[in-house]
């Protein structure tokens, strides 16, 4: 490349505010041995960087404390380097990991991540969408409270950016999409209740609004029903918080056959389940068997340990990032991805209690 070529492609990509910075940018090409034009496809994002490249450029930003104009560059490129994540509930540990996720998976291809959280509020979603269109920023990652807000799907449509929709079903064609399978995983965990005789199950399910409330439940139902034995099944569905866990139980454990099994269908939604099951002495694994969805900390230390329909949360948020980059990068084409749930058996489920 000629020093010409060279010089018209890094004031393109990254516009220098004065020559004390492009001096700057000259030592990180140096200290990285490649070419400053090289050094603006890393810091720009560009597509067509090996990963040894960008590995190499980012030791010597790192190293040198170099600090790029990325004001500069957006004005230049029409870009706002920036995505919008809409959030149901900012205080969920599963969602804190998706963040993780999709974060650090942004922030190497040089965008920043805006968060707004709805409160579990679903009109919180649509003004959300709307801030983030008077942002301007590049892409959105939406996981919504509920898919069937009456103004959600237009707000989505009037967006002229790439969406990607986190574990949700909301039916816009030009929204791209990451879900779970979490049919699979809840398949396996009811397989093996039925298999240690319980035939009294209850599902504390999540929202049905909500593309894995559905899911999950949907598998529930379908593998008591293939089961040749009769089964008595109880689902109480809504949202997904401590609140309606403890409600949930609360009504489970007075009726007049009580379930010998029950699945939690959100981490959240166990935390009340617990508080629960502790408070009228109730042993899980011994009186009552207790699978939860979405494995935390707490599922997992908790004696004894919580069986668990898990999936990689850091993962899915990856993903999503992954693919809404690809759609920045290579255009408007929709896609859907689908990740998949596993069933881990704990020390909380057993056989039955006898009589």
């Amino acid at each position: 490349m000629t020093d010409a070529t060279e010089r018209a492609d890094t004031n393109d990509l990254i516009a220098e505010p004065d020559g004390d910075r492009r001096a700057s940018m000259r030592k990180v090409a140096e200290r990285a041995d490649v070419a400053i034009s090289s050094v603006s496809r890393v810091l720009s994002g560009h597509p067509d960087v090996s990963d040894r490249m960008r590995q190499r450029v980012m030791a010597a930003v790192a190293e040198l404390e170099y600090e790029p104009d990325f004001l500069a560059q957006s004005l230049r490129r029409g870009q706002t380097l920036s995505i919008g994540f809409v959030l149901a509930d900012i205080s969920n540990p599963l969602l804190a990991d998706i963040v993780l996720g999709a974060e650090t998976e942004l922030r190497a291809a040089g965008y920043s991540l805006l968060l707004m959280n709805s409160e579990n509020l679903p009109e919180l979603d649509v003004s959300s969408i709307r801030f983030f269109q008077t942002r301007r920023v590049d892409g959105m990652l939406l996981s919504v409270v509920g898919e069937s807000e009456p103004d959600l799907r237009a707000a989505m449509e009037q967006v002229k950016v790439p969406i990607v929709l986190v574990d949700r079903e909301v039916g816009v064609e030009a929204a791209s999409s990451v879900r779970n399978d979490h049919a699979s995983g809840m398949t396996a965990a009811v397989r093996h209740l039925l298999e240690l005789g319980h035939r009294r199950i209850a599902m504390v399910g999540g929202s049905l609004d909500t593309f894995p409330g559905r899911e999950r439940e949907r598998a529930l139902r379908a593998t008591v029903e293939a089961w040749p034995d009769e089964v008595a099944v109880s689902v109480l569905d809504g949202p997904f918080s401590p609140e309606h866990g403890a409600t949930a139980t609360t009504a489970l454990l007075q009726a007049a056959e009580a379930p010998t099994a029950i699945v939690c269908g959100g981490n959240q939604i166990l935390v009340g389940c617990l508080q629960v099951l502790n408070e009228r002495h109730v042993a899980v694994g011994r009186d009552v068997s207790l699978v939860t969805c979405d494995d935390t900390p707490a599922s997992i230390v908790y004696q004894p340990p919580i069986a668990s329909v898990s999936r990689d949360t850091v993962g899915l948020g990856r993903t999503a990032a992954e693919l809404l980059l690809q759609r920045l990068r290579h255009g408007p084409a929709a896609e859907t991805i689908v990740l998949p749930t596993q069933f881990t058996p704990r020390a909380s489920v057993a056989p039955p209690p006898r009589g």
